[in-house]
């Protein structure tokens, strides 16, 4: 800021100083985040802090941003934390700021370790509300949205809450770039590295003691999309996690294996198809076949909803320019 420029200023009441620190976090953390994005400068004074900036526009924005985090930090829906502030400024960024300030986070579960399990993102919460609310739900979405540990997380909720009986985690056997017959072992130890993800998040959400005691007594089972066939599950909780990599022959025999109270869940990213060529995905061509359904759900999560480093968004974004790109020269070519 130069001293020829006008600055604006913005003042948010708080009942007492330790609020003042909640929000702008450790060494002025959070602060800092208001700064890159915005160019405004956040301080805390006497009665609460105060927001300056030579642009207006700006400084009420950050403004909006910051009595939204008051309020969720005084609801307790949720600690004030960097991914919460990254989303709120990407979502006034991007025109979905109406979406994001109606945002309240949900409590799913609590964890092993007695953390709670929260929705951060408007897409996710309507993610978890389609689980709750339908039989099988489709779930798009690039990586580091949570689709699969959501899933995993309102599996265990269900499974506790003794609605269902058993939780089935399964996913398409397909190798993405790496060849599993050559590596050692039987079938179960090349099987195990690509289920990893399951069993970290069963593992995180249920305590490794209670995860391997139900895995003995067959009330969780992880295994390849194959051994589906001919099965009819019923009582159970279903996720069928990297769906992009299906057939339309494979999707279908999965969600024809659904029985009496049983609830599915089919997760996928769409930009990470790992079929041969040719071959199409069954995913997508299911969610659109069947989204509308009675009983059905198709959520669609974006990179808004990324809840991993920030740099996953910056790559997610770097790849759907690059495509859009792509798309633009082959139209201008016909």
């Amino acid at each position: 800021m130069t001293n020829n420029q006008p600055i604006f200023e913005k003042r948010i009441e708080l009942d007492s100083p330790e609020e003042g620190f909640a929000l702008l976090g450790s060494c002025n953390g959070h602060a800092s985040l208001f700064g890159e994005a915005f160019g405004v400068v956040c301080d805390s004074t006497a009665d609460g802090l105060v927001i300056r900036g030579p642009d207006k526009s700006k400084v009420e924005t950050s403004g909006r941003i910051m009595n939204r985090l008051y309020e969720l930090h005084r609801s307790g829906a949720t600690p004030v934390t960097e991914q919460l502030i990254r989303y709120l400024i990407d979502a006034a960024g991007q025109g979905t700021w109406a979406e994001a300030e109606a945002f309240a986070p949900d409590l799913i579960c609590v964890n092993a370790k007695g953390r709670p399990i929260l929705s951060k993102t408007k897409g996710q919460q309507l993610y978890v509300d389609a689980i709750q609310k339908h039989e099988l739900t489709f779930s798009i979405g690039p990586a580091g949205t949570g689709k699969t540990y959501l899933a995993v997380a309102m599996a265990v909720k269900a499974f506790r809450a003794h609605q269902v009986s058993r939780i089935i985690l399964t996913r398409p056997a397909i190798e993405a770039g790496e060849n599993l017959g050559f590596l050692p072992g039987d079938l179960q130890s090349k099987v195990d590295p690509y289920m990893r993800p399951l069993y970290d998040s069963l593992n995180d959400l249920m305590g490794f003691d209670t995860y391997q005691r139900h895995l003995e007594r067959g009330e969780i089972e992880i295994s390849p999309l194959a051994y589906m066939r001919g099965r009819t599950l019923d009582d159970a909780f279903i996720i069928l996690d990297e769906a992009q990599n299906t057939t339309r022959e494979q999707m279908k025999m999965f969600l024809t294996r659904i029985g009496y109270n049983a609830k599915a869940v089919v997760t996928g990213d769409i930009t990470q198809i790992d079929l041969p060529v040719r071959r199409k995905s069954g995913l997508a061509e299911a969610a659109a076949l069947l989204g509308s359904l009675e009983g059905i759900r198709s959520v669609r999560l974006t990179q808004q909803d990324v809840v991993r480093n920030p740099l996953v968004q910056r790559i997610i974004r770097a790849y759907d320019k690059e495509l859009d790109q792509q798309r633009k020269s082959r139209t201008d070519r016909r």
